[in-house]
């Protein structure tokens, strides 16, 4: 097994990340709309994978300014965008920025609500990092996890749900995110 558990060849690159992260996107994917039932005034929460921030800066203004936000990504460039644009729009106080490693996310918990959108998929060993996910949340602590449907089938999304369960993980509900394959997921 490589060390790279985390990593694989086909991280999105961060210069990719720029067509993602603009504003037609809220018509398909509205962060707020999509984050509010999940994360609540006071909350600590982990963005996995948060890019340049697209889902982060929502979560930043729903734990408001007694929450905090956790965000993890691998790539420094990604993490440097994302703490200009948090610094613009004054949400850097409430936004820690951490830069994973390609064994593990390396943040501590507990965590109230962790993200990981649209990018498990590029994850090599989906069970440990599931397993680092379900020590980070507290007791009722929740994962929501989001797939991009036609890139992922839906037998992996339910591959990758059923290795969930397996190593402790409940279902909480799934979500309707456009263009996706969503399940909540309990501790």
């Amino acid at each position: 097994m490589s060390a790279n558990i985390f990593q694989t060849k086909h991280t999105c690159p961060w210069w990719l990340c720029k067509a993602f992260d603009n504003p037609l996107r809220r018509i398909v994917h509205n962060p707020e709309k999509i984050l509010a039932p999940f994360a609540r005034p006071g909350d600590t929460v982990l963005d996995i994978g948060c890019g340049m921030g697209y889902f982060t800066l929502a979560l930043a203004q729903l734990v408001s300014e007694e929450g905090r936000v956790i965000a993890a990504d691998l790539q420094a460039e990604m993490l440097e965008g994302l703490r200009q644009r948090a610094s613009r729009d004054g949400l850097l106080e409430r936004i820690t920025l951490h830069r994973s490693e390609p064994t593990h996310i390396g943040v501590s918990g507990p965590v109230d609500f962790a993200l990981a959108f649209w990018m498990v998929h590029e994850v090599r060993d989906q069970r440990t990092f599931m397993q680092e996910i379900l020590g980070l949340l507290h007791s009722g602590g929740q994962f929501l996890l989001v797939e991009p449907r036609g890139h992922v089938s839906g037998k992996a999304f339910d591959d990758t749900v059923s290795l969930a369960l397996k190593i402790g993980f409940k279902i909480g509900s799934n979500p309707e995110v456009r263009l996706s394959w969503a399940s909540l997921l309990t501790k």
